[in-house]
């Protein structure tokens, strides 16, 4: 048996997946361990944002630094609550969380993509999390058909900030992407749920698998 890593992470835009893959993943292999998100793993912050008008503090009250170190914080925790031997399960990894925070200063502070992922990894600094295998799954390599796929499967009309929010998201991942932020893409363009499976199991190294036994 290959050694499997101490975490996966599977990470893309909203409706792109994500949560389907994970929970298929779980459903493969005993060994894993689901950590959900950074929320569960530091509630007492994320329960006082939540509180009031959660999209405002988001967008409008919060800095680009408390909101960054919100992220970063409930990740080192979750990263701690990974049992011996097991392989941890993420929904959104290191660099998904990055590409959020970005994506969210570049709206609400008005940067550029470029300025703001400098901002945010000056803010993230010398900090290095668990080392992780991250799957990045997106709708389409192209960013306008990718925004247009994930807002059509929301089955409701964004509103606000929130459109401008996804697009910047869209373009922030699929910069990473090409800076080699993950350990590999899926594109899951025209690709049915079993097809994209398929490749992620190729991927973390479960492909010649049966369910229960890596």
């Amino acid at each position: 048996m290959t050694r499997m890593p101490d975490f996966i992470s599977l990470n893309g835009p909203d409706n792109a997946g994500k949560t389907t893959q994970l929970v298929r993943l779980a459903e493969r292999w005993e060994g894993f361990q689901p950590l959900g998100a950074v929320h569960e793993h530091d509630p007492e912050p994320w329960a006082r944002v939540t509180a009031g008008d959660y999209a405002r503090w988001w967008f409008k009250t919060s800095t680009t630094v408390e909101l960054t170190e919100m992220l970063l914080t409930g990740h080192a925790k979750r990263a701690a609550a990974r049992r011996h031997g097991r392989t941890g399960l993420l929904d959104r990894g290191l660099p998904m969380l990055l590409a959020v925070a970005t994506a969210t200063c570049v709206v609400k502070d008005g940067l550029t993509t470029g300025e703001a992922s400098k901002t945010v990894t000056g803010i993230a600094g010398s900090r290095a999390g668990a080392p992780e295998t991250s799957l990045l799954l997106l709708p389409s390599l192209d960013a306008k058909r990718s925004y247009a796929t994930t807002s059509a499967r929301e089955g409701r009309h964004w509103a606000g900030i929130y459109p401008a929010y996804q697009k910047a998201l869209h373009a922030v991942l699929l910069r990473q992407a090409d800076h080699g932020a993950y350990t590999a893409v899926v594109d899951c363009e025209s690709r049915t749920v079993d097809e994209v499976h398929a490749e992620v199991l190729d991927h973390v190294g479960l492909a010649r698998t049966t369910a229960g036994s890596p």
